[in-house]
């Protein structure tokens, strides 16, 4: 698996703007990839994010969080050297809205980071991954959250194609070196599972399919899912 600085280490990334920041897990490979850094300024709508993204960098002050939807920035042009989102496409209620918005606050020449599990080519223990995930999806759509299905790899380089950057680079990101039956994972999976079933109350299909999920942990086993790693260049003015 390439590591982190493999992908990232040929970008300066100056002043960062990560969209859908969720607690900041994005964040630790961007700090060990990149060549260098000045500030990250990481935006969400969850308010719960916030809470937690505060207590995890409250040591860092050039890491910190801005409550802000990501299709309506309220950063002026070119504001960012470098903007990025990880496993968030499938979470946006308007994708077309979210990627226009990160493009304008990007300064030209600025590095634009793309990083998207996808669902297809998968071993049987990553697929358990992209069957958890989907029902998750399923799980918070029933509650009115906007969770999509997860895209395929090919799904994932045309959107980012859309975006009409140059000097693109991807990369595969997998990770099968682990034991697919730990049963520590498999404690923490099951745990996970509990709770989305709790929440599928009401649900009985949900909640029949989240048991079935289980199972199949323990029969088949679970490796996270591959991920599409693209780093391109947004053309100069």
């Amino acid at each position: 698996m390439n590591s982190p600085r493999d992908c990232l280490g040929h970008v300066s990334g100056g002043r960062i703007l990560d969209v859908a920041t969720g607690n900041g897990g994005f964040i630790g490979f961007l700090v060990t990839g990149l060549k260098d850094y000045s500030d990250i300024v990481a935006i969400d709508t969850s308010e719960r994010a916030g809470a937690a993204f505060a207590e995890t960098f409250k040591d860092q002050p050039q890491i910190r969080f801005e409550r802000m939807d990501a299709g309506q920035m309220a950063y002026a042009d070119a504001s960012f050297d470098t903007v990025c989102i990880a496993n968030s496409l499938h979470h946006m209620p308007d994708l077309k809205a979210t990627l226009s918005e990160m493009k304008r606050v990007l300064r030209p020449g600025g590095h634009f980071i793309v990083l998207e599990m996808y669902r297809d080519g998968l071993a049987e223990t990553q697929l358990t991954h992209v069957q958890l995930h989907h029902w998750w999806a399923a799980v918070d759509r029933a509650q009115g959250v906007v969770h999509n299905e997860t895209y395929t790899r090919q799904e994932i380089a045309d959107i980012v194609a859309g975006l009409g950057l140059q000097d693109v680079s991807t990369h595969d990101l997998s990770d099968m070196e682990g034991d697919p039956q730990d049963a520590e994972a498999s404690k923490q999976l099951g745990e996970i599972i509990d709770r989305y079933v709790q929440r599928a109350a009401g649900h009985p299909d949900l909640q029949r399919r989240g048991e079935a999920l289980r199972r199949r942990i323990q029969e088949v086993g679970f490796h996270a899912a591959a991920s599409l790693l693209v780093v391109g260049r947004k053309a100069p003015a």
